[in-house]
């Protein structure tokens, strides 16, 4: 039995959330989707979830263009949380910038970098790891 993928998307884009959201439930993996318009508002989400005790995600999807706080402000205010769970972070972009591939390896918690849009194909590979 496959356990539940908890999935945090962090897109400011509501088709895009939409399009993930389709490609979940496609996956024929029991997964429950969060998704938050911009990095502050993730980063409140995952200290309410600490805050209550609550499961934290198993898999981060971060958009880096965003308002108020962007992929990469995002990340800096995890790693400043210090949390110790591993949570397999993502940078998911229409960036085609080599540099911002660059420097998503640059953060020791992001384990890639993936082109929008994102395929079916991707999340299940993605949803597998977490499955190990």
């Amino acid at each position: 039995m496959k356990s539940r993928i908890n999935l945090l998307v962090i897109d400011d884009d509501d088709i895009n959330i939409f399009i993930i959201k389709k490609i979940v439930e496609k996956t024929g993996y029991d997964a429950q989707m969060v998704s938050k318009t911009n990095g502050q508002l993730a980063i409140d989400y995952i200290k309410e979830l600490i805050d209550n005790q609550q499961p934290l995600p198993h898999l981060i999807l971060i958009d880096i263009n965003m308002p108020v706080l962007n992929g990469w402000e995002f990340l800096e205010a995890y790693e400043a949380l210090s949390i110790e769970d591993s949570i397999d972070m993502y940078m998911l972009s229409s960036s085609v910038y080599e540099n911002d591939i660059e420097k998503a390896k640059t953060y020791k918690t992001v384990k890639g970098f993936i082109s929008k849009p994102l395929s079916i194909e991707r999340l299940i590979e993605l949803f597998e790891d977490k499955q190990g």
